[in-house]
């Protein structure tokens, strides 16, 4: 049996352990079974971006009509976005590849890891135990029961960006975060989209304001199929035919595409890893269970990321990163702060979110205030001639914290990052903001803009 000091299993979040733990003379193993950089460098937030950037320069072009510009574009070459795309994620991948493999500090497990006792693992025959292990083995699409979904062929978040060349029509089943992403890009670069979502709107984990924007908006590009279960996948003349149910009718309808996109959700890697072996605790969902300070319910176990199911960003599992090793080499305990855990998506239009939505206020019974504004009240907006983007803000009533802020338009994710700043500093209010100077004409003005409209819930009257 091989002894470490520590062993982290995932090359994503895990790496910034990795780099600490070695710093501070540990002995380590990394345990990774796919590519090195995990999901976010390989096949999510990085090559995701390359692609998405060119689509929302399409999209300007194709808007510039609205303001006295009537451009045409020539061409939109995918093979140029799958090429830049590739060279930085390479380039990326082989520096962190390289970098482990040559430190004799780490020994690297190129392979799927499972428990088999008390913090003792197995991989290729040999066995490894260390006092203190890190499961930051992250997610991976969860594929639906549909009938005949199994003899198709189909992507998912984890091939698609391995395609060569762009289906001249495509159906993407789900409609959360990565469905409208993807279903940006695609419909963007000409490809004749289809979402079928089973929720009423896409994103529906977003603030309503926030998801009716971007299913108007996006809808005007994609053919969306908003309250419909997909509920057969089948070989067809023309490629693959999905039949969906309309959730308010019972009618079915029949959609046919060159390709296939199953964007339905996500699930736990921690199946791989035979956690009950060692006493590692899952939920009913199949994710790691920790607590406060990110232990599991097995001591000297951490968990951190997208195994844990709680948050799935990369920003948030390098902070929790911070936190375990904290936790792990210090008498101190630091718990987890999660009230302004951003995120944005980058769809059309742009995405922005922090803290909570007004449904969580009520269900916390806040006294809370409400703010709107919209791009079009702003000078800069107006410039624009930007007709749809919108801001929610939400304020405790009194102590005028901020509870929350919601937005959906151009640059929504740099606006939101203002008040990520505003929730992290003294008493989390945005008296700060009221207090500024905000340069005119500028986007941050619907920002402010927004808490100088607070009103109680249900007395705006917002178009």
């Amino acid at each position: 049996m091989e002894s470490y000091d520590l062993i982290i299993i995932g090359s994503g979040a895990g790496l910034n352990l990795v780099s600490a733990a070695v710093d501070s003379g540990m002995k380590v193993a990394l345990a990774e079974n796919g590519p090195m950089g995990g999901t976010c460098l390989n096949r999510g937030c990085i090559p995701s971006k390359m692609w998405i950037y060119p689509a929302d320069v399409i999209r300007q072009i194709e808007d510039g009509d609205r303001i006295g510009i009537e451009a045409k574009l020539e061409k939109a070459d995918f093979e140029v976005v799958r090429q830049r795309t590739w060279d930085s994620v390479i380039k990326e991948r082989d520096g962190i590849t390289e970098a482990i493999m040559e430190d004799p500090r780490v020994t690297p497990i190129r392979d799927t890891v499972s428990f088999v006792g008390d913090r003792t693992l197995t991989a290729s025959g040999r066995t490894i135990y260390a006092p203190r292990i890190v499961l930051a083995g992250g997610a991976r699409t969860a594929i639906p029961p549909i009938k005949g979904l199994d003899e198709v062929d189909y992507q998912t978040s984890e091939t698609i960006f391995d395609i060569e060349a762009l289906p001249k029509s495509l159906i993407i089943l789900g409609g959360g975060y990565k469905g409208c992403e993807f279903g940006h890009f695609f419909s963007a670069f000409g490809t004749d989209v289809t979402i079928i979502q089973r929720s009423t709107r896409l994103l529906p984990n977003e603030e309503l304001e926030i998801s009716s924007v971007v299913t108007r908006k996006l809808g005007q590009h994609v053919t969306l199929r908003t309250a419909h279960d997909a509920v057969e996948v089948r070989k067809g003349d023309g490629g693959i035919e999905v039949i969906s149910r309309d959730r308010t009718n019972g009618k079915e309808v029949i959609d046919e595409a060159e390709m296939l996109l199953v964007t339905t959700g996500m699930k736990s890697n921690a199946d791989w890893l035979d956690p009950a072996a060692t006493g590692v605790e899952l939920d009913e969902m199949g994710y790691v269970k920790v607590n406060e300070h990110l232990e599991t319910t097995a001591p000297g176990i951490w968990a951190l990321g997208d195994i844990t199911g709680r948050h799935m960003f990369r920003h948030t599992a390098n902070y929790e990163s911070q936190i375990v090793w904290h936790n792990m080499t210090s008498e101190h305990k630091a718990f987890v702060d999660e009230h302004a855990i951003p995120h944005a998506v980058y769809t059309y239009p742009t995405v922005g979110s922090v803290g909570m939505l007004e449904e969580g206020a009520k269900r916390g019974n806040l006294k809370y205030l409400v703010g709107y504004n919209f791009y079009s009240n702003v000078a800069k907006g107006a410039a624009m001639a930007n007709d749809h983007g919108v801001v929610k803000v939400l304020v405790e009533a009194g102590t005028r914290r901020i509870l929350g802020a919601h937005i959906a338009g151009p640059e929504a994710d740099l606006l939101v990052q203002q008040i990520v700043y505003l929730m992290n500093a003294g008493d989390q209010s945005f008296l700060p903001m009221a207090r500024s100077q905000v340069i005119h004409p500028s986007l941050s003005e619907v920002l402010a803009g927004a808490f100088a409209h607070l009103a109680e819930p249900g007395a705006h009257h917002h178009h």
